[in-house]
Formats: structure tokens, sequence, C-alpha cells
């Protein structure tokens, strides 16, 4: 297992949709381990594999059922789709490890059922609320070649912008 390098905006990468996953071979099965790790060290609640620069529609996540429980243990998901919502939800102080050092309020649906594989090519069906549904939609949103900061206000999201320019700029 390795640690691999987080993609931060405003890498290209992050823009674009995600290509499906057509076989779960060794490669794949390597890049879900590297990824858990990665996950746990950054630590985050979910990484997409366009997180760490691989143009694949998977991710991987561990989350809490609430704040009294443990870990649900580490879940992969392969080429998922959000195939039902219901609610409204903001999810509060929401954040990224692809946008650094930032966090924001960002509208949510408060239920969502997703759809996709495991990593042994297993259908799984996931009804989701709560802080799952905020992790999954995030995430998903990541394949999709969305960023929180696509869902927040417009003045919001170019003083990000004009934050992490002036950032690149002074790094030369």
């Amino acid at each position: 297992m390795a640690l691999l390098d987080i993609v931060t905006y405003p890498a290209p990468i992050l823009g674009k949709p995600c290509k499906l996953i057509e076989d779960i071979d060794e490669d794949l099965v390597c890049l879900v381990e590297d990824m858990t790790e990665t996950l746990y060290d950054a630590p985050g609640l979910g990484l997409a594999a366009v997180q760490v620069g691989v143009d694949k529609a998977m991710l991987v996540y561990d989350v809490a059922e609430d704040e009294n429980s443990e870990s649900t243990g580490l879940k992969v998901l392969i080429n998922p789709k959000i195939v039902h919502t219901e609610g409204k939800v903001t999810s509060e102080n929401e954040g990224c490890l692809s946008v650094p050092e930032f966090r924001a309020d960002v509208p949510r649906f408060a239920c969502v059922t997703v759809e996709g594989v495991d990593h042994e090519g297993k259908p799984v069906k996931i009804d989701a609320e709560g802080l799952l549904a905020i992790v999954l939609q995030h995430e998903i949103d990541h394949l999709e070649g969305k960023l929180f900061i696509d869902r927040i206000s417009s003045l919001k999201r170019s003083m990000y912008k004009r934050r992490v320019a002036k950032a690149l700029k002074a790094e030369g």
C-alpha cells in the first residue's frame, strides 16, 4: 500500500466527469488499498479516485452512523449513481480534501438512494440519510466533475477562487 497525493483545486481533472469502470482487476484492488490508506491518513470521511488523479468512477468512505457510534468500516463504491432523493438539508461547514482550508454551508438532499457495485463486483444499494447521505452526495459530485464550491453562492465561490489564484501567484 502507498499514500497517494491528493489533487487540489484548480487541477483540471477535478472538473471532468470520471470514466465508468468496466473490469475489477488487480490494479483496481491495489488502487482501493492505496486510497484507503490515503483516506485514513488525510484524515477524511470519503475519497473519490479523481481526488488522487485517477479518472475512474470509484470512491471509498468510512462514516459513523451518528455521533455516538463507531465507524461502520470502510466501504467501496464503483460506478455509483444517485437513483432517488428526498428532502432538503444544509450541510453545515462542509469541507473537502481537494479544496483545502475552506469550508461552507452546502445545500444537499436529506436522504438519497445510491446504487453501484462493491470491490467484488456485487450490486450495492444504499438508503442513506444524515451524514452518510451528505458524504455520498459529496463524493459522487467528484465523480461527476463537481466540487462542493460549485454548489455554494457565486460570491463565496469567487472569493475562494481569488484566494487560490493569489496563493498560486505568490508561489510563482
